[in-house]
């Protein structure tokens, strides 16, 4: 696994794509704060850019780098989750321009994964994920069901778990509202 942090942390430092396998599904990431290679992750995707995109950051803490005025309980919030849970906060702030939703939102899960965690910490910046397919296609539970175009269209593929053959759901997806209360979008 420490090789592929090593990698990973190389290509991402270069402006690179990594595909990476997360808490939840595979996915494609670069540095949430360069804005060049947020829009490589549109390329590949074939994805509308007006479409927001999930960051991924080591622990609950960091949120408050990202977020301009967070709930008043954002630790016990986040703490509280029993499983993947991204939450789409208002006033998102030092990020890529493309890794923000055109209203100013933005998605944020804290990964549990050891992988994720390890690289996000020796990292130090937040990372983007996305799942590993291209936009409209249904989205690849295993490594070994992702479209070959993903796959050679990013400069690193994490090899740790490429073997798995658990299928993980997606994250649950939530929206804390202005106004304090969450909406759920999926469940």
């Amino acid at each position: 696994m420490n090789a592929d942090v090593n990698r990973a942390i190389e290509v991402l430092s270069a402006g690179g794509l990594i595909l990476y396998p997360t808490d939840t599904v595979w996915g494609i990431g670069c540095d949430a704060t360069n804005d060049e290679a947020v829009k490589k992750v549109f390329a590949l995707k074939q994805r509308d850019d007006r479409k927001s995109l999930i960051i991924l950051l080591p622990d609950a803490k960091s949120v408050f780098n990202y977020v301009a005025n967070p709930i008043p309980d954002l630790l016990g919030l986040l703490e509280s989750f029993d499983r993947p849970t991204t939450v789409i906060y208002p006033q998102a702030i030092g990020l890529a321009e493309h890794a923000v939703h055109a209203d100013g939102t933005v998605a944020i899960r804290v990964t549990n994964d050891p992988f994720c965690k390890t690289l996000l910490k020796r990292y130090k910046k937040p990372i983007v994920s996305t799942s590993a397919n291209i936009s409209g296609m249904p989205t690849a539970p295993l490594f070994t069901d992702i479209d070959v175009r993903i796959k050679e269209g990013v400069d690193y593929v994490v090899t740790h778990r490429q073997d798995d053959t658990a299928i993980q759901p997606p994250s649950r997806i939530v929206k804390w509202e202005e106004d304090g209360s969450i909406t759920i979008i999926r469940d």
